[in-house]
């Protein structure tokens, strides 16, 4: 190498050629890392001194195993299942852009060996997944930190999408910051509109030119419905679409062989009643509005029986339906 390192650097050098080099399948001679630090690091030194520094990792901490074929770091940060996980995750988030995803994937893959990125074939299918085309999320949410940590409002636009298949400001928005929300692949923005005086969920993928204004923040228990705060749980089964309305009890008869699904959406605080052995009568709380699209969503398999207004309104749904398609 043309800059050679100083020996000093040797202990940490050689724990990176233990991340990078190394796992149960392909343990290191004392003279793989030697080679490895002469050829990557420019350092020479004794077997002896390879052999003390594993010493000194070992009393740090660091999980080093060793065999009579060599030496291999046993524990990781992150497991490579974990890693996967992660990716996977990275991957079918639809809200985080191609090219950044492409960067997360590729510095998940640094928390392991060399061995482990051969078998990422994630990275190489990224712009091919359905992804957001907004570059702002990031710096949006560091924004929105801020605001909530200095109990600022935000000011931002709102965007959708137009026929070119490009997003288009439908109006500019002041609110008060509480939460981010991931819920079906998506983050939500949970926020107070001060304009409408009323909590609301943004889709924060929508979101562009976000500011960090000098307007107070508006307490979110001084807000109707929300003096004690935020009940996570009832707000993720309440509220399946993300719509701003306030949950009510919803009765309706359901096929027994979807009952999983109706946990899957709603949690298990729901009560079940077994009427025969092909209908059950569900009670759970929900917003009517979202509610509305999930009973016609399941249409086959769900008979909304209460409240009468939702019932009238999945009525008048399906008339119309059915004129589209006489």
């Amino acid at each position: 190498m043309d800059n050679l390192e100083p020996k000093k650097l040797a202990l940490l050098r050689i724990l990176q050629i233990f991340e990078k080099h190394s796992d149960c399948d392909h343990p290191l001679t004392q003279e793989d890392i030697a080679e490895h630090l002469e050829r990557d690091y420019g350092i020479v030194i004794e077997r002896k001194a390879i052999s003390r520094n594993i010493s000194l990792l070992r009393e740090a901490g660091i999980d080093i195993e060793s065999r009579r074929n060599g030496s291999y770091l046993e524990g990781r940060r992150f497991e490579d299942s974990e890693l996967h996980m992660l990716i996977d995750g990275v991957l079918c988030s639809k809200y985080i852009t191609a090219k950044h995803s492409a960067d997360l994937i590729e510095r998940l893959c640094g928390l392991s060996n060399q061995y482990f990125r051969a078998h990422v074939k994630n990275i190489y299918t990224v712009n091919e997944w359905c992804k957001t085309e907004n570059q702002a999320l990031f710096y949006n949410i560091e924004i929105i930190d801020d605001a909530i940590e200095q109990g600022k409002q935000i000011a931002f636009d709102y965007n959708r999408y137009s026929t070119d298949k490009k997003l288009h400001k439908s109006a500019s928005h002041f609110a008060s910051p509480y939460q981010l929300f991931l819920h079906n692949q998506r983050y939500y923005l949970m926020a107070r509109n001060e304009y409408w005086k009323d909590v609301v969920f943004y889709r924060l993928d929508r979101i562009t030119g976000m500011q960090l204004t000098d307007r107070p923040l508006t307490p979110l228990r001084s807000v109707k419905g929300y003096e004690n705060g935020i009940n996570y749980k009832e707000l993720a089964a309440s509220l399946p679409y993300m719509f701003n309305d306030k949950p009510r009890t919803v009765e309706m008869l359901a096929e027994r062989h979807i009952i999983d699904q109706v946990i899957d959406w709603f949690g298990t605080d729901i009560r079940l009643q077994p009427l025969d052995d092909d209908k059950v009568k569900v009670s759970l709380k929900a917003s009517m509005l979202a509610m509305e699209h999930w009973a016609m969503q399941y249409i086959n398999y769900v008979e909304i029986t209460a409240p009468t207004e939702l019932r009238e309104k999945i009525k008048e749904n399906l008339e119309k339906a059915q004129k589209k398609y006489t």
